[in-house]
């Protein structure tokens, strides 16, 4: 969103500038490595699969995710064209460059929202964390799509409180598995996290125009509200099983 501010002349550039920068960071990653001792990796057996899936609280900890999910990658899909209608409604001049703008506030806080989830899991707990962020993005989800006329500060508030708790326990419920896995199943058990997260999310984002044609912006913002309603509801069963006490330090 801010490339295209920034080279606002051809989209083709755009797409460059942002590839770019996911190959800088790629090359990043080579001079990173990875902290403590990890273990080696065992060959792949197909029956891990069914093996981890029967882990129940690392199965709630995937329900979270799969939760968080569902809202993070639509609202953050289509966030942007919202904006760009409420500021045409309002008349204001170049709304495409308000939107842009607004919506790169609104996807970069979440850097903060991720830096203060991760601060406060350590010290009270992933679940406690999960939950509460998942509370707040879920109502954010359900009202801003009323606010559309709303005064901007009103508008633009809410949808940075949603932008910081949309993301904020993203990175916790890749810690809870890591932590509730089995050492030896640790890297197929995040791989099948991540791979039916973001298949559940390619779902949610080719949903959301199809409800805001017959619902409104309400309907298709209020439809990714399941997913945290859904997610803190695993998170709390998670949080009372006693396998709990071993995520963060006992914390859980």
């Amino acid at each position: 969103h801010l490339f295209s501010v920034a080279v606002p002349l051809d989209w083709r550039l755009v797409i460059v500038a942002a590839s770019v920068s996911a190959y800088v960071a790629g090359i990043a990653v080579l001079f990173v490595q990875l902290g403590g001792a990890p273990g080696k990796s065992p060959r792949f057996d197909p029956r891990m699969v069914g093996q981890i899936w029967a882990n129940k609280p690392l199965r709630h900890a995937c329900y979270g995710y799969f939760g968080h999910m569902w809202e993070l990658y639509a609202m953050w899909g289509w966030i942007g064209l919202f904006l760009y209608g409420s500021f045409s409604d309002r008349l204001i001049e170049s709304p495409g460059v308000w939107s842009a703008l607004s919506t790169f506030a609104i996807v970069g806080v979440g850097a903060f929202g991720s830096l203060a989830g991760g601060y406060f899991a350590d010290r009270i707990g992933r679940t406690t964390v999960t939950i509460a962020a998942m509370v707040v993005s879920g109502a954010c989800a359900l009202v801003v799509g009323t606010f559309g006329g709303a005064p901007f500060a009103i508008l633009l508030a809410i949808c940075i409180i949603w932008g910081i708790s949309v993301v904020a326990d993203s990175a916790q419920f890749s810690s809870c598995v890591i932590e509730l896995a089995d050492p030896h199943q640790v890297g197929t058990a995040l791989t099948l996290q991540n791979a039916i997260g973001f298949l559940i999310a390619l779902v949610s984002i080719h949903l959301v125009p199809v409800v805001a044609d017959h619902f409104g912006w309400w309907g298709a913002f209020a439809m990714l509200s399941i997913g945290p309603v859904l997610g803190t509801i695993a998170m709390v069963r998670l949080r009372l099983m006693p396998e709990a006490i071993r995520l963060a330090g006992g914390k859980r």
